[in-house]
């Protein structure tokens, strides 16, 4: 059974934007500088906690100028995190000092919500957990240590309907149905802190979703390794008739894709090996790394390759 979410993967325009913002505005790690596996004229970038753990780690690929994504049914609406319960307050003084776009605070099943949106308009929110402050949280200086970030707290899906995505969820991933709330329902993995929740907004009407700067790519729960994850392939097959990509070698983890029934590309990816097997942890994010049928073209890929603005400040 899954362990929650591992990632997201979202579409970004200009890649010194992206980094600027998350790693100074939010004071996330960037834990992985590679490049779009399919695409290596694009970066492929990486924040996370300070080990970029599974369900901490949030990716880009950033398209130089890609148009704005559109919302739209059939996507991620949402991608939320996970900070102390003591630090909204904090955080809401920190978008108004940066000039980060943001809604009221609201309560969401019981919790205290801060909604907000990054320079390319991805929609984001931080939520406040009691006793996240007794976890570990990563720090670079940009945002203090007893405020950061304790990674992903959930996404929010917006389908036709929650029927057939929710039974993947509670039958693949080991999620089960906690609550109602309006149109949204909550799924949770029992007894899990990151990562460990997705919400089903049901709406009918809406417009399909145009991909974009700004919008999610994908989603990716964890399986603990291959056999794991081979598992799981098994049971969508077997009791939903879903078949997944093969797998395929991301370096860092092995994945496996398929579209999910509300058409939201999904993604089941490996814990195992991790972001330190290319670079020694403490120097995570530091230098740019290539897989290694792409090794032999390292100067003509670096050379495209839009500067980060890493030059003259740390680049974790």
């Amino acid at each position: 059974m899954s362990q929650g979410l591992h990632h997201v993967t979202a579409i970004a325009r200009s890649a010194a934007h992206n980094v600027d913002f998350y790693t100074r505005v939010l004071g996330l790690r960037l834990v992985k500088r590679t490049v779009n596996f399919d695409d290596p004229s694009t970066h492929h970038l990486y924040y996370g906690d300070g080990a970029g753990a599974p369900g901490t780690v949030l990716t880009f690929f950033p398209w130089e100028n890609a148009a704005p994504g559109r919302l739209g049914v059939g996507e991620t609406q949402e991608t939320v995190f996970r900070v102390p319960e003591g630090s909204i307050g904090y955080w809401t003084h920190r978008f108004l000092e940066t000039g980060v776009e943001h809604q009221a605070i609201v309560r969401r099943f019981g919790e205290t919500v801060l909604s907000f949106q990054d320079g390319d308009g991805m929609r984001m929110a931080l939520v406040a957990v009691p006793g996240a402050e007794r976890e570990p949280g990563w720090s670079d200086g940009a945002v203090p240590s007893e405020h950061a970030i304790r990674g992903f707290h959930s996404v929010s899906l917006l389908l036709e309907e929650v029927g057939a995505t929710g039974a993947i969820l509670t039958d693949v991933f080991g999620f089960r149905e906690i609550g109602r709330e309006g149109s949204t329902t909550r799924f949770a993995v029992p007894d899990l802190g990151v990562g460990g929740v997705v919400d089903i907004r049901a709406v009918g009407g809406f417009l399909k979703p145009r991909p974009g700067a700004g919008s999610v790519h994908h989603i990716a729960f964890r399986a603990a390794d291959d056999a794991a994850e081979a598992a799981m392939v098994r049971r969508l097959a077997e009791n939903h008739g879903i078949a997944t990509t093969e797998q395929k070698d991301r370096n860092y983890f092995r994945s496996v894709y398929f579209r999910e029934p509300g058409h939201v590309l999904f993604e089941i990816a490996t814990d195992i090996p991790g972001f330190a097997v290319d670079e020694p942890l403490e120097s995570l994010g530091t230098s740019l790394k290539l897989p290694a049928p792409y090794e032999a073209h390292r100067a003509e890929i670096e050379a495209v390759l839009p500067d980060l603005g890493l030059d003259g400040r740390r680049a974790a």
